[in-house]
């Protein structure tokens, strides 16, 4: 391993919260020696993810803010994900939620970074697996990833999270919309937020019945009352989480599902790094002028020419 690709790994593994976010910023570029950094990554301090999902104004980052307060409260040193809308003009994040979260910058053990989805599908960042095992590498507790709220693709979040908590509030809609949203297949606890707000109560009770008819005799989704700004409900919902990540011992078939679908595309990526865009489309070109040309034919060719 380069020395200045050793020298920053220790440093993450040391706890510095500057070497991770310079360690970050060269994954999520693409930067550098970033892929050796992460053919070097052990994942030797066992942090836990847990996601936070739901739709757009369920109030996630003010969730993630008091339950910020109640793990800190018991000594527990977390990493706050929060994947951002990119900004139509230059692809970055917006940075609201680390705006939100401002009351946390100079605690020594909270690390808060905001990634682009750059038009990601599943509400995720397209490097969000590689960044957190990077995150995990560090001295955390927990890694709280949030977000951005899209809907039906937002299922990849049950992949990645050793617990995956979805959010809703009554205006977000009734049942029937939150299984067409999936959120039954990839929630592990369901929380009604702002639940002093009219219909909570019949969110509540539709949430747990449908929790009852999926359980069919085992273990039902729990669902949570919360009053994030009044921290109503939060040392329950935040008790629940580390209960759920303590009882995990096995890989889930969501998390296998996820990294194959990242294996084929690392390969792939891989596998097209030589070829050149330009060769390509002039080779298509003189192609197409023969009166016996054929996409998919021309397409085998160019694939086996790159094996």
């Amino acid at each position: 391993m380069p020395g200045k690709i050793k020298q920053l790994h220790e440093q993450i593994k040391a706890g510095s919260f500057r070497a991770l976010a310079r360690g970050i910023t060269l994954v999520e570029n693409e930067l550098g020696d970033y892929e050796m950094l992460l053919m070097n990554l052990h994942d030797s301090h066992k942090a836990r993810v847990v996601g936070i999902t739901g739709p757009p104004g369920a109030g996630k980052s003010t969730l993630v803010n008091a339950l910020l307060h109640y793990w800190i409260g018991q000594n527990k040193k977390i990493a706050v994900i929060a994947v951002d809308p990119s900004s139509p003009f230059n692809y970055g994040a917006l940075l609201g939620d680390r705006i939100r979260m401002s009351a946390f910058y100079n605690n020594p053990n909270v690390y808060i970074r905001s990634l682009a989805s750059r038009g990601a599908l599943g509400g995720l960042s397209a490097r969000i697996i590689e960044i957190t095992d990077l995150v995990k590498e560090a001295t955390f507790d927990i890694i709280l990833v949030e977000t951005v709220g899209v809907g039906q693709s937002e299922v990849e979040i049950a992949g990645l999270a050793d617990c995956t908590v979805v959010v809703l509030v009554p205006e977000a809609g009734d049942e029937v919309q939150a299984m067409k949203a999936g959120i039954m297949e990839i929630a592990n606890i369901f929380v009604v937020n702002k639940a002093d707000h009219e219909d909570a109560e019949g969110l509540y009770n539709n949430l747990r019945i449908m929790a009852h008819e999926k359980a069919n005799g085992g273990d039902e989704t729990p669902v949570f009352k919360t009053i994030a700004p009044e921290d109503k409900g939060v040392k329950e919902l935040g008790d629940a989480i580390i209960s759920q990540l303590a009882n995990q011992n096995e890989v889930p078939e969501k998390r296998l599902h996820l990294l194959a679908e990242k294996c084929w595309q690392l390969v792939q990526s891989r596998r097209m790094k030589n070829m050149d865009p330009k060769r390509l489309r002039a080779d298509l070109s003189k192609a197409m002028k023969k009166d016996d040309f054929n996409l998919y034919a021309f397409v085998k060719k160019e694939a086996d020419r790159i094996v």
